[in-house]
């Protein structure tokens, strides 16, 4: 779970994580405690849709319309938004809508930005993701696919960047996900209890101390969270000359047709995966140690689901990639 929200930070177009297991295991805590390690983005001042400033593919259409008018564009850093996106939210919260007290007040039709536009360059998560109304999976699945969230209402037509890491939570007991939402998602994690006795003491005692002061507890490990962060940085500043050999591509592709994944999501997944754990590790080449920590992760959820089969998807993933990356 943390190395795939790790290299989803290291790498956001890995396409966002899906994490699965029993209640009580730390998942939401885990997924809100990312925010901390991730550096601060430059945003257009002002904007509603935290624009880059020289990026056209992020930019709305209000800061582009400034660029072409030869306006100067000032800007700010600001932290990556974390946005949650509650099961009981409604379209109009999610997507955008008028502002009614402006129109009201002043009756000049405005734009309230939804939770896709504060979610642009940072994280989507969605707790119990399984639970989530069909309509609201329906406007999900169209803007990460699109990268854009368009609204038509009320005689307002706005057409915003929506870029965002994806990432969703839930419990497999409550029910399944929809398949195109499940693909949707870059990595798949399974989460299960520790059964570990000492182990299972180590994270009681670690919670008690965080109740007692939660203070002392931050600065007990603020050394260690420093170390990461400057690993995720120059992780993302060495992703764009990592290279992966050809050989090495291709035998991805063959495991994919081996487990007949549909689609080239799962090729195109676990290439930019192995990158950015190459990345993450201080190396400028892919080896095949890095394409088998991560396939797994990134294949297990594309796989066709058979009711016949008892083989778990995880150990079915692992069968072929020995098969075909040795077992070593």
């Amino acid at each position: 779970m943390k190395l795939a929200l790790i290299l989803n930070v290291i790498d956001p177009k890995i396409g966002g994580v899906m994490i699965m297991g029993d209640r009580g295991t730390g998942k939401s805590t885990t997924i809100r405690a990312i925010a901390d390690l991730l550096p601060e983005i430059e945003v257009a001042a002002d904007d509603l849709f935290n624009s880059h400033a020289s990026n056209y593919d992020l930019m709305s259409d209000i800061i582009k319309q400034k660029i072409e008018q030869g306006i100067n564009i000032s800007t700010e850093f600001i932290k990556v938004p974390m946005i949650d996106l509650p099961l009981g939210a409604t379209e109009d919260r999610l997507c955008g809508t008028i502002d009614i007290e402006k129109a009201l007040n002043e009756g000049i039709k405005t734009f309230e930005p939804g939770l896709l536009a504060k979610a642009n360059r940072g994280i989507l998560y969605v707790d119990e993701v399984n639970l989530l109304d069909d309509h609201l999976v329906d406007i999900l699945l169209d803007s990460s696919a699109s990268g854009w969230n368009t609204v038509e209402r009320e005689g307002i037509s706005i057409r915003h960047p929506s870029r965002f890491v994806l990432v969703g939570s839930g419990n497999p007991e409550e029910g399944e996900l929809r398949p195109q939402l499940l693909d949707r998602f870059g990595m798949h994690a399974e989460i299960r209890t520790v059964k570990d006795p000492s182990l299972r003491v180590q994270i009681v005692e670690q919670r008690s101390d965080f109740d007692k002061d939660p203070y002392s507890c931050i600065e007990k490990f603020e050394k260690r969270q420093c170390q990461l962060k400057s690993d995720i940085v120059l992780a993302q500043n060495r992703l764009s000359n990592v290279n992966i050999d050809y050989d090495l591509r291709v035998k991805i592709s063959e495991i994919c047709g081996l487990l007949n994944v549909d689609g080239l999501r799962g090729d195109i997944v676990t290439n930019r995966a192995a990158k950015a754990f190459a990345a993450y590790h201080n190396n400028d080449k892919v080896d095949v140690k890095d394409v088998k920590k991560v396939i797994k992760l990134c294949l297990r959820h594309r796989l066709r689901k058979d009711p016949l089969d008892t083989i778990d998807s995880g150990s079915k993933v692992t069968q072929v990639v020995d098969d075909i990356l040795g077992s070593e």
